[in-house]
């Protein structure tokens, strides 16, 4: 559906109970959602884990180290146990190296294939996701959103979309079951509230 239609149906699914999220709403007026499926899933997938939890700046330099350490090499060739102490270096902590080589060991063992996972449904996708080393529920909910293009996940696991949902709505609500009321446009309503607090999710600009 297009964006403007989108805002549309938030804005009606709002205006009943919500007026401080209406307002919102409609300040920010119609968004585009980012897509980010320029590159490989297992590729993307690496460098959103590489950019969890530190600022855009800070994770644009760190994956500049590690490519550049590839030496034009395929990343993911690059990414095996052999190499922890380089990936180390460019500034990775043990953790995302740990996972990063652990996506790619899967990716060579039973396979990421983007076109695979795409054609899986949602639940079928997280699990298959989840099941990786170090790879939780809200670094699924975001390849879901921004990579395969899932309309309607809400990402209960994110604090900023959780706590502002809560203020422009109630406390006293489950943020679940507020979202549920923005169905089937659920990311879409997540977005909005990354906007309005300016706060975009870890690895945003991956």
């Amino acid at each position: 559906m297009p964006h403007r239609a989108v805002h549309t149906h938030l804005l009606d699914a709002a205006e009943p109970l919500f007026p401080e999220l209406h307002t919102a709403l409609t300040r920010l007026g119609p968004l585009e959602f980012p897509r980010r499926a320029d590159k490989a899933f297992p590729e993307y997938l690496c460098r959103a884990i590489a950019g969890q939890q530190i600022s855009v700046k800070a994770a644009r330099s760190i994956w500049s180290r590690v490519e550049e350490s590839a030496g034009g090499a395929s990343l993911l060739d690059h990414f095996h146990e052999g190499n922890t102490d380089c990936l180390r270096g460019c500034g990775l902590s043990g953790a995302k190296t740990k996972t990063i080589i652990t996506i790619a060991d899967t990716h060579r063992s039973i396979g990421l294939d983007t076109d695979e996972l795409r054609a899986l449904s949602v639940p079928e996708r997280t699990a298959r996701l989840t099941a990786i080393w170090g790879v939780g529920q809200w670094t699924a909910d975001m390849m879901n959103m921004f990579y395969f293009g899932e309309p309607d996940i809400w990402p209960d696991g994110d604090v900023a979309a959780r706590k502002t949902l809560e203020r422009l709505t109630s406390k006293r609500r489950k943020t679940v079951r507020t979202a549920q009321m923005f169905k089937p446009y659920r990311s879409w309503l997540a977005l909005y509230m990354w906007a309005h607090v300016d706060a975009p999710p870890d690895g945003e600009a991956v």
